[in-house]
């Protein structure tokens, strides 16, 4: 992949056995080309950071996602567009001119899945394992550390607890590792009764 903002030419490549459509999604092959060129530029530290930071961004700002999911949208202007949004921010040249890479390829609708790819990739690269956990309130500190306790017990002794709170789950968590889903919420409970008690009627 080349191409970046302002005719800078930036090449962000991978090997050609990574790139098979057949075997790996889009985001995945994007984030892989992003971390080739931020190992290359000994910036993966630095490139982590900020692209943490634009998941944020975009998670935060109606008016980004609109830009990065609207057809509409010329390339260039599009580009231009981010790439001021990116320049404001502070963020770095790797990530500005791959960004414009994804934007020269009409791919800005897939931002946001290439930067959760891309955190992935990096946990995976470092041993970490994500944990996503959803609880009907917040987590208090005892509670974070009594759960890295349980799964350290369980064999992830590096894990990047990802927080969400949804008061419609009433009571308890529930907490998803890859495919494993562990649900210990009174919601579910509740589920499981009304089916338990629909079975017996």
């Amino acid at each position: 992949m080349r191409v970046a903002p302002g005719g800078t030419e930036a090449a962000i490549s991978t090997p050609t056995s990574t790139l098979d459509p057949a075997s790996d999604g889009l985001a995945e092959r994007y984030a892989r080309a992003l971390y080739a060129l931020a190992d290359e530029r000994r910036e993966v530290d630095a490139v982590a950071d900020q692209i943490a930071s634009l998941g944020r961004l975009i998670d935060e700002s109606a008016d980004l996602r609109r830009l990065l999911a609207s057809p509409l949208v010329d390339i260039r202007e599009g580009a231009k567009a981010l790439d001021a949004v990116l320049a404001a921010q502070g963020f770095g040249k790797t990530v500005t001119d791959f960004a414009g890479v994804v934007a020269a390829n009409r791919r800005l609708p897939e931002l946001r899945r290439i930067v959760s790819a891309f955190a992935a990739l990096l946990a995976a690269r470092r041993g970490v394992v994500a944990a996503d956990v959803t609880s009907a309130f917040p987590l208090t500190d005892l509670q974070r550390t009594q759960l890295r306790a349980r799964l350290t017990e369980a064999g992830y002794s590096k894990v990047d607890l990802r927080e969400t709170v949804d008061p419609a789950l009433l009571g308890g968590l529930s907490l998803r590792i890859g495919a494993r889903l562990y649900d210990a919420t009174i919601r579910s409970r509740l589920q499981r009764l009304q089916h338990a008690m629909k079975g017996a009627a």
